[in-house]
Order: structure tokens, then C-alpha cells, then sequence
């Protein structure tokens, strides 16, 4: 049985009571939410090599015990939540990449495009940190242009509510939304070197 759509301030609610320390509001909130999470860790897994040993279900139980362990978020809304959930679940994927790749370095770079670099692949997961590498460095430079990356892309969010999360307006996503993905472009292709 799917459940339906939640209004956001429903949601909103049971988070700040969550905030506040009520674990059966959080409880709820997650039973609520749960098939929404599920579909973001699908979303993730569609971007990692075949075989993989991690499944959507496991990934969302990894990311709620995290969540739940987190107490130090204040909770604004629904969108905020889920680019958290998001951020948490690119790092569970990212370190377990990081893990194989410890034993398997090296291979020939590929050119391609990033949204073929981004794309479902049987080729390992060091793409999926290459990818963490750069929007690593992409935040120090700019933070919101790295944070549009993961929540549409990792997260899955509309324009809207990226811009809702970041408090800008969508004008400002698609354009932080493009400059970014150019300059992950130019990042996943370079030297390592970086001569420019």
C-alpha cells in the first residue's frame, strides 16, 4: 500500500517536534516520509557500478540511523530535511567507493561528458569520488554552487525546491545549477596537476 503525499507543513510540524526532543513525532515523520527516502536512495544507486553490494533499502536504514543519531540539526522544513538526507547518503556511497577503490588504484582516464560521467556505469565507483573530490573543492570556492549539485542531482529536488532549501530564487539554481556543472566539467576532465 503506497502512502499518500504529505502536506509540507504536516511534515514541518512533526519535525520541530522531533527538533524538540519528541522521538514519537520523529517516529511518524519517518513512517510518513519513508517511501520518499527509499526513492532518493534509488536515485543514488542508479549512479553506481553493477554488482553493487549495497542496496536502496540498506542505504535508507544507514542514512536513518545517522539521521536519528544527529540531534544537533534544527530542522526548518521538509526540503531541508531531505538535502540532508540526501548529503548523508552521498557520503555513505562515497566512503564505501573510497573503501574499494583503496585496492584497486590506477586505470586509464576516460574523456566523457559530466553528465556521462554521471551516468549509470559498470565501470567502478571511482568516478563517484572523483565526483565527491571536485564538489569538495567546488565548495571552498563556492559553497551554494556545490550544495545545487547535490540536492538536484544527489537529492533529486526540483528547481523549486532547491531554491527553497538554499533560500534563493530558481533563476539563481539554474544559473548556479549550469555554472556548476561546466566547471565540474572542466574539473573531472583536467590534469590532475591543475597547470591552469
Amino acid at each position: 500500500m503506497e502512502r499518500a503525499a504529505q502536506p509540507a507543513s504536516s511534515l514541518t510540524v512533526l519535525l520541530q517536534a522531533w527538533r524538540q526532543g519528541d522521538t514519537a513525532a520523529r517516529d511518524q515523520f519517518f513512517a510518513l516520509i519513508y517511501d520518499e527516502l527509499h526513492r532518493t536512495a534509488r536515485r543514488f544507486m542508479r549512479h553506481e557500478r553493477g554488482g553493487h553490494t549495497l542496496q536502496a533499502s540498506a542505504l535508507v536504514n544507514e542514512a536513518y540511523v545517522r539521521l536519528v543519531g544527529t540531534s544537533q540539526i534544527q530542522w526548518q522544513d521538509r526540503a531541508h530535511f531531505f538535502g540532508i538526507a540526501a548529503h548523508m547518503m552521498r557520503r555513505i556511497l562515497v566512503d564505501a567507493a573510497r573503501r574499494k577503490a583503496v585496492s584497486k588504484r590506477g586505470g586509464g582516464k576516460q574523456r566523457r561528458t559530466f553528465d556521462e560521467a554521471l551516468a549509470v556505469s559498470a565501470e567502478p565507483s571511482p568516478d563517484l569520488v572523483a565526483l565527491d573530490d571536485a564538489l569538495e573543492t567546488l565548495t571552498t570556492i563556492d559553497a551554494r554552487k556545490s550544495k545545487v549539485i547535490e540536492l538536484r542531482f544527489f537529492g533529486g529536488l526540483t528547481v523549486d525546491e532547491t531554491a527553497e532549501v538554499l533560500k534563493v530564487s530558481p533563476q539563481t539554481v539554474l544559473r548556479d545549477w549550469s555554472l556548476a556543472k561546466a566547471w565540474l566539467l572542466r574539473e573531472l576532465e583536467g590534469n590532475p596537476d591543475h597547470e591552469s
